[in-house]
């Protein structure tokens, strides 16, 4: 009887669950005065990103209750993404300052863009 409600548990369980993870192409725009410019397109895949300009190194995703993009352009710039932004096809980022003169870093924000996913 246990063995068949674990099973009866995990299989109502398992199809619920969705994963937060990014996921395709996007194209990459900078605010600059209030006016979005596009940059370059980046490709993501599950914890690592790359950026079709094939001189710009590879990234790392980290997840948590705030999703950080690491070595985005430089090694000094981290890229936040809300969580709840993950399921929109135009996702909102802030970008921040490892070397900021803030004792967090990721509390300052030094710029802000978009990703907008392409079909």
């Amino acid at each position: 009887m246990k063995y068949l409600t674990l099973i009866i548990t995990l299989f109502f369980i398992t199809p619920n669950q969705q994963t937060d993870k990014l996921t395709g192409r996007y194209n990459y725009l900078i605010q600059d005065d209030n006016v979005y410019v596009q940059k370059d397109k980046i490709t993501f895949n599950d914890s690592v990103f790359v950026f079709d300009n094939k001189y710009l190194p590879k990234g790392k995703i980290s997840y948590g209750n705030v999703i950080l993009l690491d070595n985005f352009i430089n090694r000094d710039l981290i890229i936040s993404i809300p969580k709840d932004q993950i399921k929109k096809d135009t996702i909102l980022f802030y970008m921040h300052d490892k070397q900021s003169s803030t004792s967090n870093y990721l509390d300052e924000v030094v710029g802000k863009g978009k990703l907008i996913r392409i079909k």
